[in-house]
């Protein structure tokens, strides 16, 4: 028995006037999602506990069953998990972005955040800037390093607390005074965000990026600190050996920390233009040459367009997926004669029109091969999760309730 979890980051959303009233899930044209609602269970899931920040650590650890009430520690300790960083008792990881940042002659309070992603900085131009960050800001306990794109990693040894940080992509178009860190103890990473700045506004890529018509990345950003993590072998949980498939270093963080095989697929950016035929290869092989019972197969590019607020390239982020990634898998899975199962669903919303992640359900389908049935459905979207029947208001149980529904004949035999 073989099993896919299949994850679109931030895909579900909300009805939109240019798509007729329909979500982006609605509109697009996605016949195998479409296929699994109409022959799988549909329902709703709420991936981040009540009272918790919906952010892609705590869903993702809920989708693959540890109840992040428990095991969460921030999305950063992940990350540098993923980028191979041995950390410390003593140390803390914090997400730096490079972002975009306006550049009027104004003081640095009174800047305006245009991008959190710094235009999709490619990471060869971004290690470039994290080594000039390094040089300049590290030592006395501080070391970057580089990760994918705009996304990058501070370990910081005996850090003060810092609590009064906000995330990036919440304050699009703000100015950012009431959103720097204020309290005492945060002052250094207040100082060096603004050293930052003068750093890297005249680097030389920068003005290069400038002259191609690019947003400069020209501030660090500081934000979801952490200490080290610590998870139960997936392996031991659930007897099962699992593979994640992920561009991004926080989802191959947590498949680290799981004990999971983590795979890096070459040109998978995060992005809409990702490698899918490289992260569909990786499944495949995963499942029917390499020995794993699950694949765990993030994309990026949904939410990625939801954050800088691209209706149609979400759409067509979704389409994609479908079929670059699920349907040729699909159709692997059905020549190979093995028995298998899928889970569907976004890890949360990210709603092009915040522009960021939202506290609400999302929609999943369970299907599996040998007990097709009909639903009732013909399209995946909120609304087939909504009228599904099924409602798993805690999302680290919604792992088990899938391998329970894969089992079943299994179990009677």
């Amino acid at each position: 028995m073989k099993y896919i979890v299949m994850i679109g980051d931030g895909m579900a959303d909300e009805p939109c006037a240019r798509l007729e009233g329909k979500t982006p899930l609605a509109a697009a044209q996605k016949p195998y999602m479409n296929y699994l609602a109409s022959m799988g269970v549909n329902g709703l899931v709420d991936t981040v506990p009540g009272g918790m920040t919906p952010e892609s650590d705590t869903a993702n650890l809920a989708i693959m069953g540890y109840d992040p009430r428990t095991y969460s520690r921030g999305r950063s300790p992940l990350e540098a998990l993923s980028m191979g960083i041995e950390m410390q008792d003593d140390e803390t990881a914090i997400r730096a972005n490079l972002v975009s940042l306006s550049d009027e002659g104004e003081p640095y309070e009174e800047k305006r955040m245009l991008d959190h992603s710094a235009d999709e900085i490619p990471t060869e131009q971004a290690a470039e800037l994290i080594a000039a960050v390094q040089a300049a800001l590290g030592g006395n306990g501080r070391t970057f390093y580089a990760g994918v794109s705009y996304r990058h990693c501070l370990i910081y040894k005996n850090c003060p607390a810092f609590t009064d940080y906000t995330r990036p992509h919440d304050i699009l178009g703000k100015t950012i005074r009431a959103y720097l860190p204020q309290r005492r103890e945060s002052a250094p990473f207040l100082e060096m965000q603004k050293r930052s700045f003068d750093l890297l506004n005249a680097h030389p890529l920068n003005l290069r990026r400038a002259a191609q018509g690019l947003k400069k990345a020209n501030s660090l950003w500081f934000w979801g600190p952490g200490k080290k993590p610590s998870l139960p072998p997936f392996s031991e949980k659930y007897g099962l050996r699992a593979t994640v498939v992920s561009a991004v270093d926080l989802i191959k963080g947590i498949g680290v920390c799981a004990g999971m095989r983590v795979v890096d697929v070459p040109g998978a950016t995060g992005t809409l233009d990702t490698n899918y035929r490289g992260k569909l290869e990786a499944a495949a092989d995963a499942l029917l040459r390499e020995g794993s019972d699950l694949v765990y197969i993030h994309v990026e590019a949904p939410d990625e367009c939801g954050h800088r607020g691209e209706l149609m390239n979400k759409v067509a982020a979704i389409e994609r997926i479908d079929a670059e990634i699920l349907g040729p898998l699909l159709k692997r899975m059905n020549d190979s004669g093995e028995d298998y199962a899928v889970l569907l669903l976004p890890d949360h919303p990210t709603p092009v029109r915040v522009r960021t992640h939202t506290h609400a359900p999302v929609p999943f389908v369970v299907y599996r091969r040998s007990q097709e049935a009909p639903s009732g459905f013909s399209v995946y979207d909120e609304e087939s999760g909504r009228r599904g029947g099924v409602r798993i208001e805690n999302g680290f149980e919604l792992m088990e309730y899938f391998l329970a529904r894969g089992r079943e004949r299994e179990d009677r035999i």
